[in-house]
C-alpha cells in the first residue's frame, strides 16, 4: 500500500510550488526543494472543516423603506 501525502504550497511569493510530502511529516518542518525555503507541515484536523458562510437572513421590516411615506 502506498504511503499518504500531504500537498502544500510553498508559502515564498517567488515560488509557490505544490509539494507533496510523506503524512509522517505532519508537524515537522520541511524544505521546498524548488526555491529552498522551510515549510511547517500542519498536523491533521481534528475538527470538522466549517461550514460554508450562510447568506445572513434577511433583516425584519422594523424601518420603512426609504422613499415611502408613513402613515
Amino acid at each position: 500500500m502506498a504511503e499518504q501525502t500531504v500537498r502544500i504550497m510553498c508559502p515564498s511569493l517567488g515560488c509557490r510550488k505544490i509539494l507533496a510530502v510523506p503524512s509522517t511529516s505532519r508537524g515537522k518542518t520541511v524544505k521546498c526543494k524548488s526555491c529552498g525555503g522551510t515549510i511547517r507541515v500542519p498536523h491533521m484536523r481534528t475538527e470538522p472543516p466549517p461550514a460554508e458562510a450562510a447568506p445572513a437572513p434577511a433583516p425584519a421590516a422594523a424601518a420603512p423603506a426609504a422613499g415611502k411615506p408613513t402613515k
